[in-house]
């Protein structure tokens, strides 16, 4: 209740009522304060994260960590606006069958959306190409039973191993991305594989200005899968 006394008149509660008067308006005070607006009462949602399961082109060889591709990636994304995390998970020199040995692993992070972009190893070994699709395949498996959302970026074997071993190995990737129904990049080095200047000397690992091609050929299919992901969630 308002208190209509005049100015200079004694309060006629005495001390006590002067305190629960100065209590509630403190209390008051602090409600207006507390209380969530509409901008307040929205919290924030964490960002999605995308987890690359990769080896040495997307750890960013050689490079600062900035210039990574994880990094460039997570960048390019939140300049359009999307709430992103990109950690570095790559692995230099890993093999199909080591990004399978430690997909658990990756899985713990809970990923929104996997990347996975392996297999340029196994080709550099000529490895069975038959290995190298049996431990994607069985990455794919996994991650459809974890419901993760895919986009397998394609790897093509070099050409010095013959032109058989090529047919079979650059198969593997639509194959499985049909097999499995998951978004398919066709190739990760596109427009960046055997240009000099977009490549260290030692031909095979990107530059920074290589890396920024590579992420620049993959983003329309990396938001369009975001896209995809946030429809599906509404």
């Amino acid at each position: 209740m308002t208190n209509l006394r005049s100015k200079g008149e004694p309060n006629r509660y005495g001390p006590v009522g002067a305190a629960f008067n100065r209590l509630g308006l403190l209390i008051l005070l602090l409600s207006c304060l507390l209380a969530p607006s509409g901008a307040m009462a929205q919290v924030t949602p964490a960002p999605l994260k995308i987890i690359v399961l990769g080896d040495s082109l997307s750890a960013g060889y050689k490079l600062p960590r900035e210039a990574a591709f994880t990094s460039q990636l997570e960048t390019a994304l939140k300049a359009k606006g999307y709430a992103v995390s990109v950690p570095n998970t790559g692995v230099s020199g890993e093999t199909t069958s080591g990004g399978l040995s430690r997909l658990d692993w990756i899985l713990a992070d809970k990923p929104g959306l996997m990347i996975v972009e392996l297999g340029a190893n196994d080709g550099l070994r000529g490895i069975d190409p038959a290995r190298t699709r049996e431990n994607l395949d069985k990455i794919l498996t996994k991650l459809a039973e974890k419901n993760v959302p895919v986009i397998l970026a394609g790897m093509m074997a070099p050409r010095n191993l013959g032109s058989e071993y090529g047919k079979v190995f650059d198969a593997i990737y639509p194959d499985l991305a049909k097999k499995h129904g998951v978004t398919l990049y066709p190739f990760f080095l596109e427009g960046v594989a055997m240009d000099p200047k977009l490549n260290q000397e030692d031909g095979m690992h990107p530059t920074t200005e290589g890396v920024a091609v590579i992420v620049k050929n993959i983003l329309p299919t990396v938001t369009a899968t975001l896209d995809k992901i946030k429809a599906g969630a509404k």
